[in-house]
């Protein structure tokens, strides 16, 4: 038995020695910036981003097996992470929902995979938007959470136009330890959102 684990831990692939470049900027640029904007006495109340939640909806799929699979993968190549299943709490008659239904998938990114997403949605993805003129400042929701709609997961470099079934949108929600909208609207700006000027 002690030899099985010994044997786990030599054949473990090693984690990236080179931090994110998100990461990087945060802690060399941004957190001298905002102590300096809004006069932090400690480098803890710094407002950082928490984590990153990406939903997508099922809607007509919800019965073919084969298309939720695909729309599974596509998540997973954009992350990096395996998606979970959302279902239904309620049945809805109109809709043709009985509870237990999967009706989206959602993925909850932490640490590096955190910081790789939102460097490429800032650099690669969002960019790659038909007439982008930058994202709306006013998203967020009052206690420093800031929502994004993507209308087309084409946008990323995983996903090949010649392979998707239907465009699909998606809801990227950042979440920070932000008080207020101000000081995450500051963080995401310093991390290079593209907000619209």
């Amino acid at each position: 038995m002690a030899d099985k684990k010994t044997a786990k831990k030599e054949t473990a692939p090693a984690a990236p020695a080179t931090p994110s470049r998100v990461r990087v900027q945060y802690e060399q640029e941004v957190v001298p910036y905002l102590i300096k904007k809004f006069g932090y006495t400690s480098v803890m109340q710094v407002p950082k981003i928490d984590k990153i939640v990406i939903n997508t909806g099922l809607g007509d799929i919800k019965d073919n097996q084969k298309s939720m699979q695909t729309v599974e993968k596509e998540l997973a190549l954009i992350t990096g992470q395996k998606p979970i299943y959302r279902k239904a709490t309620k049945s809805v008659a109109n809709f043709k929902l009985r509870e237990g239904m999967n009706v989206g998938l959602k993925v909850t990114l932490r640490g590096r995979r955190m910081y790789d997403f939102y460097d490429k949605l800032v650099s690669i993805a969002l960019p790659r938007v038909r007439d982008f003129r930058g994202v709306s400042d006013k998203a967020f929701d009052g206690r420093g959470n800031y929502a994004l709609g993507l209308k087309e997961q084409l946008i990323f470099p995983e996903i090949t136009y010649d392979q998707v079934e239907k465009i699909r949108g998606m809801d990227v929600v950042i979440v920070t330890t932000a008080k207020t909208d101000e000081e995450a609207r500051e963080l995401l700006r310093a991390l290079g959102m593209p907000f619209k000027k």
